[in-house]
């Protein structure tokens, strides 16, 4: 069996900031626009960089879609900055109607998603985040893992031409991908090879994933693991070659089960392959305060949590 090993711990938002210096000297077109949160989202170097190319917008997170919408006209590609909570349930509209509807090149990044925003509380925790963005026509949405994939993606969807929702998060976190990755989007990663049972995770529920399967190899229980970087467009082959394998599936998100990647999925198989499967995530609820490993481990998104539902499943094939 295939293991994975972290040296280090690492925020994704800090991956999101490297990547975005780094665009800064390599895409004269590439603008970054921030709603009053230039510390949180790590764009600080991109600012030092690029004074010029950067734009403080306040706490007016509609007026900063609006504008990034604009920007696009004239040739650049803006990237909006702020809470995912704000990035997308206080600016729906304005997502919906400028920037979807109307197919434009904005790059909406989100930090703080999830449960592991900790203290701030359920006020601050969206869980229904990819749910939103991903029934958006035409927009792609991406979830990476740890700081090296954050940083690979947020160079990748500079290229993309259309609208995308990149989320990543504020703890820290294993560093386990490798630094010099190319970010492919809507290609899944097959981590570890298994026979009995597919565990597909998303953002900081894939290093938990990689610890369930470890858990499980010594129950005897072979699992494989994938990483689901991309929710919109989703890897299908990838999905389907697997269940055809092992004959049933975990789904694994910081994310309401309810229109996060466990439905997507289930889509997939109801379509394709009908196949017993089971979900990891927070299910039609909100959240509240508390630290991160607190939250993680009540509303069971962990490892734990993992074992028992691929043990659940295994039992439905």
């Amino acid at each position: 069996m295939k293991t994975y090993t972290y040296t280090e711990k690492k925020d994704t938002r800090s991956g999101f900031g490297a990547g975005l210096a780094e665009l800064g000297r390599t895409n004269p077109n590439v603008v970054a626009l921030c709603a009053d949160l230039v510390g949180s989202l790590k764009m600080e170097k991109f600012i030092e960089e690029n004074p010029e190319r950067f734009f403080q917008i306040g706490i007016a997170e509609a007026n900063m879609m609006g504008i990034a919408a604009g920007l696009t006209i004239g040739g650049k590609i803006p990237f909006t900055g702020t809470f995912a909570n704000f990035s997308t349930g206080r600016v729906y509209d304005q997502i919906r109607q400028s920037i979807a509807y109307s197919g434009k090149n904005v790059k909406i990044c989100a930090s703080h998603a999830g449960l592991t925003l900790g203290e701030d509380g359920a006020t601050h925790q969206i869980l229904e985040d990819i749910g939103l963005m991903k029934m958006l026509p035409g927009m792609t949405v991406i979830n990476p893992c740890d700081y090296n994939q954050t940083k690979a993606a947020t160079i990748a969807i500079a290229d993309h031409e259309g609208p995308v929702y990149l989320r990543f998060g504020r703890p820290s976190v294993p560093i386990f991908t490798p630094a010099d990755q190319t970010f492919e989007i809507g290609k899944a990663i097959k981590l570890t090879e298994g026979t009995d049972v597919t565990i597909v995770a998303t953002g900081h529920l894939v290093w938990e994933a990689l610890e369930a399967s470890k858990i499980l190899f010594e129950k005897g229980i072979s699992a494989e693991v994938i990483n689901i970087h991309t929710i919109k467009p989703l890897d299908e082959t990838a999905i389907l070659e697997s269940v055809s394998k092992t004959g049933c599936i975990v789904t694994a998100e910081e994310h309401n089960i309810l229109g996060g990647l466990g439905e997507s999925v289930a889509r997939v198989l109801a379509l394709h392959n009908p196949t017993p499967q089971e979900f990891v995530g927070t299910n039609d609820t909100f959240g509240e305060s508390g630290t991160p490993a607190q939250l993680m481990d009540k509303y069971e998104l962990n490892s734990t949590a993992i074992v028992s539902k691929a043990e659940l499943v295994i039992k439905r094939k």
